[in-house]
């Protein structure tokens, strides 16, 4: 059976294109297949792994959205592990949502909501060889350009702003690896690049970036 790795995420996992001029199907306003970074991992890892796209715009890591329903990746991570079980790793990109300014959540919250969900995760019977293999990945703080966007209001960018608070993501992601026993990326750190449209999506470039840079760490991960 070839090696399955999970892609938990929300719309930079789903692959949304803010930018049309950006993506091939410009129309759909999402990546396609050669362009999102899962597809792409899929390519560079070869026949032996299948990388499954767990991608929904708007999910949280734990946090009920009141506006729309069933975002919380922490109601919906039994059944996404059963379905795709045995699991070789799960890869987890969460916390920009979890920041929008309606839920009132600063970085230390989101990261206790992030040490919940792979708690849970792992508990879950479903892994290869028995234990659990779970990578987390903070994504790119937002842009300071998002202040003038057209998603500006529903982020929040005064005191503290959507841009405070995920600068502050990858170090509470540090943490939480740390003490659950995750391995981490800081996606801020590879050079992931955001669209100048409302800088807090990954371009074309970016999911190539994010792609190259999981192609050298999953068989790592995954063999160990």
């Amino acid at each position: 059976m070839k090696k399955h790795i999970i892609c938990l995420g929300d719309s930079n996992t789903h692959g949304y294109c803010a930018d049309p001029a950006d993506c091939a199907d410009s129309a759909l306003l999402r990546f396609n297949e050669e362009e999102r970074w899962t597809k792409l991992l899929q390519k560079a890892l070869g026949e032996d792994y299948l990388v499954l796209e767990e991608g929904l715009s708007g999910r949280t890591t734990v946090f009920d959205d009141p506006l729309y329903e069933h975002l919380s990746a922490l109601d919906y991570i039994w059944p996404c592990l059963k379905s795709h079980e045995p699991v070789s790793l799960l890869i987890i990109m969460l916390g920009t949502n979890d920041i929008k300014e309606r839920f009132g959540m600063n970085a230390y919250a989101v990261g206790l909501g992030m040490k919940r969900l792979v708690q849970k995760a792992q508990t879950i019977e479903c892994w290869a060889g028995g234990k659990p293999n779970i990578l987390i990945i903070s994504p790119p703080p937002i842009g300071e350009g998002i202040a003038a966007s057209p998603v500006a209001e529903e982020m929040g960018t005064t005191g503290p702003s959507c841009v405070e608070k995920s600068r502050k993501l990858a170090g509470e992601y540090r943490r939480v690896a740390g003490e659950t026993g995750c391995a981490f990326l800081d996606a801020g750190e590879t050079g992931c690049e955001f669209n100048h449209i409302d800088f807090m999506h990954l371009t074309k470039k970016g999911h190539a970036t994010l792609a190259a840079k999981l192609a050298q760490l999953v068989p790592q991960l995954v063999e160990k």
